[in-house]
């Protein structure tokens, strides 16, 4: 007999069953807005890497914009989209949208969790230990959790990078990560810049605390319990680079 798969006890395709069967493969996220998006080579940039890493060669470029066009259809100009390449033979495309989605109101509550991913560099599908990791934080209210090794080394978020200003500079992880698109963008701010290894006592010294991700920039008021300090003024230039940044044009 044929395999089958039932969704809710309703037999469901070949191409549902594909989508649940995917094990092996790697993705990206992007906010939509009237068409366009931040940083939008940037998440080309990162598929094409990552499927010459996984798969032994880079994506289809037209064909994954093609792929965002159709999910959002000629109706939709703002969403939340996530662009999947999945093992097959070819690579299998995957374009999934829903409603748009801002940054959490800060200042966030954070907490450390010992957990660091492999292949950091990477934006894996699946993703369970993330998730468990962020809904966990989410249950006892915190707005994130900060990934660490097991000595206390802050790595990146749950589903954010995480950076900060002291002593006049821009202060990220010296740690396996994944640098985000918003991060990248970031990275392009005047100001000087540096990575060293951060422990999450290292944030009590820092004038501004913030994570990013494609939801925006959000600043931390407090990490495991720890308050943190809050310049008004850098929160105001950190904002005004992100939302200076232009989205390019889907169309």
């Amino acid at each position: 007999m044929t395999g089958r798969t039932t969704l809710d006890g309703r037999l469901v395709g070949a191409q549902a069953r594909l989508l649940l069967e995917a094990r092996y493969g790697h993705f990206t996220a992007m906010q939509v807005r009237d068409r366009r998006v931040r940083g939008l080579g940037l998440h080309l940039d990162r598929l094409d890497a990552a499927s010459r890493e996984l798969f032994g060669g880079g994506i289809d470029r037209a064909a994954v914009l093609a792929s965002v066009r159709t999910v959002l259809g000629g109706d939709v100009r703002d969403a939340s989209v996530r662009v999947y390449v999945l093992d097959g033979d070819p690579p299998h495309v995957v374009a999934s949208s829903g409603p748009p989605h801002g940054p959490l109101a800060g200042p966030l509550s954070v907490r450390s969790v010992v957990y660091q991913r492999y292949l950091p560099h990477i934006k894996q599908a699946g993703g369970f230990q993330q998730a468990h990791i962020n809904r966990a934080a989410a249950r006892d209210g915190f707005g994130e959790a900060l990934l660490t090794t097991g000595d206390g080394l802050i790595s990146e978020g749950s589903i954010t990078n995480l950076g900060g200003f002291a002593d006049g500079r821009l202060v990220w992880p010296d740690a396996p990560m994944l640098r985000g698109i918003t991060m990248r963008l970031l990275e392009r701010m005047d100001v000087p810049q540096v990575r060293r290894p951060l422990k999450v006592a290292d944030l009590t010294g820092f004038d501004l605390v913030f994570l990013c991700n494609s939801w925006g920039v959000m600043t931390v008021g407090q990490a495991d319990g720890l308050p943190l300090r809050h310049d008004d003024g850098l929160a105001r230039r950190l904002l005004d680079h992100y939302e200076a940044i232009p989205g390019d044009p889907l169309d």
